[in-house]
């Protein structure tokens, strides 16, 4: 981060599909802001329980994966110092079906209560996951909703192939070296999650392996001005 991305946001309003998505994508950015003393919010919007993850060897079952999984979100966040968890309740594999309006009035309201200066979100229709393209339109629709001079910066996670050369490079960089302790706490807490990701078991990563793999986020700021 720059001093710019240091202190310009206090107030700041994560939102992503599943449990999971905070800490592959934005926990060392989001706990560096926290130690910097940004106040974070983070809308979940659904439980993942239509994940087929069951941990390796299994130790979920489709009717108990929403609790565990509800459980892994808490202590991922707790890992990454969120303290203002919303588990939003939407239906997991299901975002680009549920009732726009309602989806987009739960996030204009929580914009309005929390006045954020930065979101972060997923890049609508370059994030891969039907429920990562569908979040990130429905919080692009919501702040537009907002006067220009109220709208906070959105700063998007993409990572579809060849998103690049439609979307270009990312502006944000973010070094996390420093917090990647706290990132792969975050990642490690989503163990059902985690394991089948190949991440531990019988190939654990090595401090190297975790630097080059985890150590920078990236991210791209959101051209309100246009219409895509």
């Amino acid at each position: 981060m720059n001093d710019t991305q240091t202190t310009e946001h206090k107030r700041i309003l994560v939102v992503f599909p599943h449990p999971d998505d905070e800490a592959f994508a934005a926990a060392g950015t989001l706990a560096q802001y926290i130690e910097l003393g940004a106040e974070v919010t983070y809308a979940c919007l659904t439980l993942g329980e239509m994940g087929r993850n069951m941990g390796i060897p299994p130790f979920a079952s489709r009717v108990t994966l929403p609790v565990i999984r509800k459980e892994e979100l808490r202590a991922s966040c707790q890992a990454i110092g969120i303290q203002d968890l919303r588990m939003l309740g939407f239906h997991d594999k299901m975002i680009e079906f549920e009732d726009q309006q309602l989806l987009d009035d739960t996030l204009l309201s929580l914009l309005h209560e929390l006045a954020p200066s930065l979101v972060i979100t997923f890049y609508p229709g370059y994030s891969v996951h039907p429920d990562h393209d569908a979040t990130g339109a429905a919080v692009i629709r919501a702040v537009r909703q907002l006067p220009p001079a109220e709208r906070p910066t959105v700063h998007c996670v993409a990572f579809a192939i060849g998103h690049e050369a439609h979307i270009g490079l990312p502006d944000v960089h973010v070094d996390v070296t420093a917090v990647l302790e706290k990132k792969m706490a975050s990642i490690r807490a989503h163990r059902s999650q985690f394991q089948a990701a190949e991440l531990v078991g019988s190939q654990e990563l090595t401090a190297a392996d975790i630097q080059l793999r985890f150590g920078q986020e990236a991210f791209w700021t959101y051209p309100m001005d246009t219409q895509h």
